[in-house]
């Protein structure tokens, strides 16, 4: 299976899908997925713009709005996680992940998902230590402290992460894992990004959380954005009991510009006689359902439990039982429904309306999931929290 690799897409839809296009025609060959690594913007209106974390003079609508409105469509499955830069009253919407658009799917805060028997997660936003251990408390109209911090990584989504036991073959993260860049070549990397010296040598740059979801997931392949460079690595990691150790090849790409190295397609191999479409992973589906009291929706701080004596839990990797239990929730179907739905109007370039205001509106997609697992729509939750559950419009 081919899969295309984006860095930083900044709304640059159009010209992704005529690059993946190009390099079919120039090598002839078939690209089946595309991943996309952060930053994606799926801006639909002025006032999603309003939500990203980005000076004035930088808004601008890009082409996501096309492929939300219906007037054009994917052209190859694509799959994106969240960085620094989005729409966040949008990917609030889809805690749990959905589709954006038609054929383009979010993986939410965090998530896992299959396409041909491949398992692909990933953790969206970037880690900031300030914010790791509040709850997922942000809500429009965001100010300009919580304009950023809701794009911050939280540790409860590291935390259920950490129950995945099955082998991962593809995971991504926005910003780098940290220390990744000791197994590539790191005076490569600083000819090309100097800046970065600093942190590099005192062992500051990247993500300790994601570094720590390396080391437990032990994924094929690790792909990251962010830093607007490409970059390579091979990450050896330790043998665990009786197993061999395994290797995780990391890439990290450029952000959506001519002559910079943002794409890339890389070759995985799919696993013969699995779904041609996309699928629910149950051991995720199962991990999500037992960490649902773990929901937090406050700054307040949280920590996750641990094996101390104080708390009754700690351990919730699931079961086969509870994998078989999610199974049965979805009544045997694990394809994920393409029940993509219009929440807010589209932006009509022939009728602006650079003064409207940002949408906060529920999810039907999140909605069904959560009423057929028994899930907490947090933002739901937060907005009660806000004012009550009129300030959150439904659709």
């Amino acid at each position: 299976m081919k899969i295309a690799v984006e860095g930083c897409c900044h709304g640059e839809l159009d010209k992704i899908y005529e690059t993946i296009a190009y390099l079919e025609r120039k090598e002839g060959v078939t690209v089946d997925l595309l991943l996309c690594c952060g930053d994606f913007q799926a801006v639909r209106n002025e006032g999603d713009m309003k939500c990203m974390a980005v000076p004035p003079k930088y808004r601008s609508m890009q082409t996501f709005y096309k492929y939300y409105s219906g007037e054009k469509k994917a052209p190859v499955l694509t799959i994106f996680i969240g960085g620094n830069h989005e729409a966040s009253n949008h990917m609030q919407e889809l805690s749990y992940g959905g589709w954006v658009a038609p054929n383009i799917y979010y993986l939410g805060y965090a998530g896992v998902v299959r396409y041909k028997g491949i398992r692909i997660g990933g953790l969206s936003g970037i880690f900031k230590s300030h914010d790791y251990r509040k709850g997922h408390y942000e809500f429009p109209p965001y100010s300009n402290e919580t304009l950023r911090s809701v794009y911050h990584i939280r540790n409860v989504d590291v935390f259920k992460l950490k129950q995945i036991q099955r082998p991962m073959d593809v995971f991504m993260t926005h910003d780098w894992p940290r220390g990744i860049y000791n197994y590539g070549s790191t005076e490569q990397l600083l000819r090309k990004k100097k800046f970065l010296r600093q942190e590099v040598e005192t062992n500051t740059l990247g993500s300790p959380a994601a570094a720590e979801l390396l080391a437990h997931l032990q994924p094929s392949y690790w792909f990251s954005a962010h830093l607007h460079v490409k970059f390579a690595a091979i990450a050896q990691h330790q043998a665990q009991g009786d197993c061999a150790p395994r290797t995780t090849k990391f890439l990290s790409l450029d952000k959506c510009l001519p002559h910079r190295d943002f794409l890339q397609v890389v070759e995985i191999p799919d696993r013969p006689g699995s779904s041609e479409h996309l699928e629910y992973d149950p051991e995720w589906l199962a991990i999500l359902k037992a960490t649902d009291s773990l929901q937090r929706v406050s700054p307040c701080t949280w920590n996750p439990p641990q094996d101390n004596g104080l708390h009754s839990r700690w351990d919730y990797s699931p079961s086969e039982a509870a994998m078989l239990e999610v199974v049965g929730d979805l009544g045997g179907e694990l394809r994920i429904p393409e029940n993509f739905c219009v929440t807010v109007p589209a932006y009509d370039p022939a009728r602006p309306q650079p003064h409207l205001a940002p949408a906060c509106t529920t999810n039907a997609q999140t909605t069904e999931l959560c009423a057929t697992l028994g899930l907490t729509d947090i933002y739901a939750r937060a907005a009660g929290q806000r004012g009550g559950p009129g300030r959150l419009r439904g659709r």
